[in-house]
């Protein structure tokens, strides 16, 4: 750490505090690119109709991305829930058995390397700060950065599902209709590159990985819905 840096210039440079919309964001975008594309890919590899293709597509749209959002808000939810649960069952705890609640936090330093008597230090000076912080860090594992927010994430998921399933409509609506299905495939996967990249590049990470993973699943379950469609098309 640069000593001319503050603290918060120090946690800047890093990307945990970004996580949890983040992932909210990519799982949107992701869903979005590829719940639409493989929809308007089936329904095109099925029909003649750019009428047909384009309504399945905007019902699809609008339907995948309130679910997204509603689903992420559920989900959210929960676990925040589940966090405020353990928060007062701690705060319970800590007034029962104080001195019990201590030795812990003391256990859980030494299991992190420290040694005993400085482990205890540790957890004394920690207890007298804020006892219940630090058995909510240091114990329970809940932390500012990692806790979750569930409007947040119901926004992020909903508007990035929209921004990625709008890429697919916009080429169902102006691609040629012959083979329209494949012109969906090659963009998509250009999209989820796209999306692969930014994603990693946002979260710090290499974005190889990233790329290779979107680039993969999104073949499969684009590749599978076509030929479903073209096994069960009606070409309406």
């Amino acid at each position: 750490m640069d000593k001319d840096k503050s603290l918060e210039e120090y946690l800047e440079e890093h990307y945990v505090h970004r996580s949890n919309w983040l992932r909210a964001a990519v799982l949107g975008a992701n869903d979005g690119i590829l719940s639409m594309a493989s929809l308007t890919a089936g329904v095109a590899a099925a029909s003649v109709s750019r009428e047909t293709i384009v309504l399945a597509s905007l019902a699809g749209l609008v339907a995948g991305a309130l679910s997204m959002a509603a689903g992420e808000y559920v989900s959210v939810s929960s676990q925040t829930d589940i966090e405020k649960a353990d928060i007062n069952r701690e705060k319970q705890e800590l007034a029962d058995s104080p001195e019990e609640e201590l030795a812990l936090l003391t256990q859980i330093y030494v299991r992190r390397g420290l040694k005993e008597e400085t482990a205890k230090q540790a957890a004394l000076e920690m207890t007298e700060k804020d006892p219940l912080e630090a058995h909510v860090r240091d114990e329970l594992g809940i932390n500012e950065h990692n806790s979750a927010n569930p409007i947040q994430a119901a926004i992020a998921s909903f508007l990035a599902f929209a921004v990625g399933g709008l890429l697919p409509l916009l080429v169902a609506l102006l691609a040629p209709l012959e083979n329209m299905e494949y012109v969906i495939y090659g963009t998509s996967i250009l999209f989820l590159v796209v999306l692969g990249y930014v994603s990693a590049k946002v979260g710090g990470a290499p974005p190889g990985k990233a790329i290779l993973r979107l680039v993969f699943w999104g073949t499969i379950a684009m590749g599978i819905t076509i030929l479903v469609g073209h096994y069960f098309g009606v070409k309406v």
